[in-house]
Parts: C-alpha cells; sequence; structure tokens
C-alpha cells in the first residue's frame, strides 16, 4: 500500500474526546473515527505540486503554503494522536491545524492561482511528471494536479466555515 497525504477535520470538542480517551485508556487509545466524509486522502498531489512551485517556478510563497498545508503547524499538543489507532506509524505523527490556521489556509488556497501555475507546467506528459517530480507518472498531470488541489481547498473551506480543525499527516 502506498503513503499518501491524509486530513481529517475535526472540532476542538472531538479532539478533547479524543484527549480524554486516550488518557483514560490503559493502551492510551485516542478512540479515533471521524466520519468518512470529514477525512481526506490527496494522494501525492500536493507534494507534486508543491516540489513543481519550489524547485521549477522558485515560487516561496505557494511552497510556504503547500508546506503548512501537508505538514501542519508545530506544536498543537496532539502527541496522544501518536497512536496506532490513528496512523501507521511510517512518518511522523498527526500534526494540528487549529481553526484560525483553516481559515487562513483556506483563504490563501482560495487565492493560489492555480490556472496559472499549470498554464506553465510543459505540454509533453512524462516532462509534466517529471517537474512535479512524478517520475514514471501515468496519466494527465495536470488534471491530477487540479482534481487533488480542488477537493483539498474544498476540504479546507468547509472546515474553516465550521470552524473546525484540520488533522494533517501521511500514512
Amino acid at each position: 500500500m502506498a503513503l499518501t497525504q491524509q486530513f481529517a477535520r475535526i472540532t476542538p470538542a472531538y479532539l478533547e474526546r479524543c484527549r480524554a480517551s486516550a488518557l483514560d485508556s490503559v493502551e492510551a487509545k485516542p478512540g479515533w473515527g471521524p466520519p468518512a466524509h470529514d477525512t481526506l486522502d490527496a494522494d501525492w498531489a500536493l507534494w507534486g505540486l508543491k516540489w513543481y512551485c519550489r524547485d521549477r517556478l522558485g515560487d516561496t510563497a505557494a511552497d510556504r503554503l503547500l508546506d503548512r498545508v501537508t505538514s501542519g503547524d508545530p506544536g498543537g499538543d496532539v502527541e496522544f494522536l501518536d497512536h496506532p489507532e490513528v496512523y501507521d506509524g511510517y512518518d511522523g505523527p498527526p500534526r494540528l491545524l487549529s481553526p484560525a490556521a483553516v481559515s487562513d489556509i483556506s483563504r490563501a488556497l482560495d487565492e493560489f492561482a492555480l490556472d496559472d501555475v499549470l498554464a506553465t507546467l510543459p505540454t509533453d506528459p512524462s516532462a509534466a511528471a517529471v517537474a512535479c517530480g512524478f517520475d514514471g507518472f501515468r496519466g494527465d498531470v495536470r488534471a491530477y494536479l487540479n482534481r487533488y488541489f480542488t477537493v483539498t481547498s474544498t476540504f479546507f473551506r468547509a472546515a474553516a466555515q465550521q470552524g473546525m480543525c484540520v488533522l494533517v499527516w501521511v500514512d
């Protein structure tokens, strides 16, 4: 099974219930299980877009935004989620984006000029894949990046509108 970018929208109250569950459980189980409609598997698209913006376009603002989206913010006091019930332990544990951070990110994603970025991708599919760090990718790179960027932006917008946190990890 391939590792992919994962997101979960959760309320601060749900986060506190997980914390309490982990504290009350002998095995420190946080009782993790957000509804499927509040989770998103973004594959590796955002990492490819980040790679392209940083290495090919030199766009440091886009790189910082996409890094924050894919890596979360430091701190967050969510060490109790460092548990096999939440993620497989291959990469670092989930990181938290607070409701305020989610709101900022949602706004930035809405303002991101994706069409302008995608217009600069090489037209040759193999060259476009390599430019995004996807050597060997089969398919339409532009459509792939557009699809996952759009669903991620929509996911963050819904979280911001509901005052939710977002947890970020690779699994």
